[in-house]
């Protein structure tokens, strides 16, 4: 009996569906378990952070409020031990290098998912003890590689494939950042948005899983509570709105110069040429000299914020505040530590904003918009600017403040930020950013760049009248594998290969009478035409194995208008990568002289 070919088609479609539907929801039911380790891992490092800071101080609470209690000496002393312990680890970490990625977004968007055990958990208790004594820098940077250093384990230890463990590892990621900061489509959207650079749901939904059961085990081990709730926040509405226009631009000026800062207090330390365990203690020293004086820039900067949001604050003291945690982080960063600007920016941004907000109600006195308001929306707009995170950014703020009334501030003023910042600066928080904008310019220009400056004159072409011996002779004559044949109109025929010429010559001792036509081939090889780009003639000789294709105009008969060689192709592709980045390219073809 003869099965019936649309039944048999309704079953395989069927067989495919359920089969993806269980691939959907084995990765779901494994983005559950990254959340939940995820949110145990952020919960891990709270803990012994405040274990560290009670056996060095025998207090433990937020960092700058410890200070407060400390002598001066001590308030010298610990950044600077700090320092030297978490250089050291540093230091160890460094020492053996592994095959493995040390980073969890070099892990994700360049690796196969695995992460070094080894250096991830030394890099980790160094950004510990950064935090734990002082260092102006985020706990978000470790947090979130502690997160997604335990998927990478678990996926490892269950054997789970390089793509599937690439996403556990990013859900890993998502998952500390909803942890930390109590923000789940936040820390799903930072993930999506800055390491896989996508929204696409197959990613992002796994991500959001993940970034929600962290979330939710949190609320169940009883730790988490929104960082700045301000449900009471005023809305904008009408033409007040362009005062936030007005503070995105200043912001996109602004964020630019506070990561060049940063940047430029890495190359000194570096250009010092003191091993960088002694490197790291020298950072703390100096930032314990600026902690005698202000003790409220140590740490991240949560408790300073607060206060700005609920406390007045004379214009100059947000300006000496805003300079001293701009310095202090700048001596940590720049030392050499580890950990995440992530938080930083966010003090950043509350202070800028707030000096922003002053100043406008100062000069448009009929200005009704509070001055919480400038400072909430100067703390997304700045991160998000600095980021290169826009949507993160806006969620996040919305997520630590659960003030639906911030959001159309806040979007005017992040995008705008973010646009201004871009036009003005190459810079961003992530390494990972730049390199995709890189890459996404590269491939913009191979795009539109046309094949038709590339062509050459071909000179081994023959008239299909010709006989054999002349193609014999032009094969002595050039080191080739194909001669160009054309007719009378310069019409391109095909081509006429070497092989099949030495196979004629072996089966017919007389070739006298025989023409080029009898061993013509007219589509042994592609063609290519002037309007092509460099992208698409790059395909074209992936699967070619020879050095130069020929080139035809673009007409019912083409015309053979002359070659491209491989090798020209691939100096202009580098060329343009030079002048877009000053990189050197790797080459991609494996050039057969033809």
């Amino acid at each position: 009996m003869q099965e019936n070919p649309r039944s048999s088609s309704v079953l395989m479609s069927t067989r495919q569906k359920l089969g993806q539907a269980s691939s959907m929801l084995w990765v779901l039911g494994w983005a559950v378990l990254m959340g939940i380790a995820g949110a145990l891992s952020i919960w891990l490092f709270h803990e012994a952070m405040f274990l560290v800071q009670h056996l060095l101080t025998g207090q433990s609470g937020e960092i700058s409020d410890v200070m407060h209690d400390l002598s001066w000496w001590w308030r010298l002393l610990l950044p600077t031990i700090g320092g030297l312990v978490a250089g050291i680890l540093l230091w160890l970490a460094k020492r053996r290098k592994s095959a493995m990625a040390e980073d969890y977004m070099e892990a994700v968007t360049l690796g196969d998912g695995r992460l070094s055990i080894r250096q991830g958990l030394l890099r980790t208790l160094s950004s510990l003890f950064t935090v734990a004594t002082g260092g102006s820098i985020g706990r978000e940077g470790a947090m979130i590689h502690l997160a997604s250093l335990v998927a990478s384990m678990l996926g490892r230890l269950l054997q789970v494939g390089a793509t599937h463990l690439r996403l556990l590892v990013a859900c890993g990621g998502a998952a500390g950042v909803s942890a930390a900061y109590g923000t789940p489509l936040a820390g799903a959207v930072f993930v999506a948005e800055i390491v896989l650079g996508t929204l696409n749901i197959q990613s992002l939904g796994p991500l959001l899983v993940a970034a929600a059961v962290a979330n939710l085990t949190m609320r169940i081990l009883g730790i988490y509570q929104p960082l700045y709730e301000m449900p009471d926040v005023q809305s904008v509405v009408g033409i007040d709105i362009w005062v936030f226009v007005l503070l995105g631009v200043l912001v996109g000026v602004a964020a630019p110069g506070f990561l060049k800062l940063m940047t430029l207090f890495k190359d000194r330390f570096a250009r010092t040429g003191i091993p960088l365990y002694l490197r790291l203690a020298v950072g703390g020293l100096l930032l314990g000299l600026l902690l005698i004086a202000i003790p409220d820039v140590a740490g991240n900067g949560y408790s300073v914020v607060t206060a700005l949001l609920h406390e007045p604050w004379a214009w100059y003291m947000v300006v000496g505040m805003l300079f001293a945690k701009v310095l202090a982080t700048a001596l940590t960063v720049g030392s050499g530590a580890i950990g995440g600007v992530f938080t930083p920016a966010l003090f950043v941004g509350a202070a800028f904003g707030t000096l922003c907000g002053q100043l406008l109600l100062s000069v448009v006195p009929g200005l009704s918009i509070p001055l919480h308001l400038f400072t909430l929306v100067g703390m997304g707009a700045f991160l998000g600017a600095a980021t290169s995170a826009p949507l993160m950014a806006i969620l996040m703020l919305f997520e630590m403040t659960l003030s639906y009334a911030l959001v159309l501030p806040l979007i005017i003023a992040t995008v705008v930020a973010y646009f201004v910042a871009r036009l003005l600066a190459e810079v961003a928080m992530y390494d990972v950013v730049l390199v995709r904008e890189q890459n996404e310019r590269l491939r913009s220009t191979l795009r539109h760049t046309q094949l038709n400056e590339l062509v050459r004159p071909a000179e081994t072409v023959l008239h299909d009248d010709a006989k054999i011996a002349d193609a014999l002779q032009m094969f002595l004559d050039y080191p080739v594998k194909y001669v160009y044949v054309v007719n009378a109109n310069n019409v391109f025929q095909g081509v006429v290969a070497q092989q099949d010429l030495t196979r004629l010559l072996l089966h017919h001792s007389d070739t006298d009478n025989l023409c080029l036509a009898d061993v013509l081939r007219p589509d042994f090889v592609k063609t290519l035409t002037p309007s092509l780009s460099l992208d698409e003639a790059q395909d074209y000789f992936v699967n070619f194995s020879g050095e130069r294709l020929p080139v035809v105009s673009e007409e019912a008969e083409p015309r053979l208008l002359g070659v491209v060689y491989k090798s020209a192709l691939l100096e202009k592709y580098t060329a343009i990568k030079r002048s877009l980045d000053g990189a050197e390219v790797t080459a991609v073809f494996n050039s057969t002289k033809a």
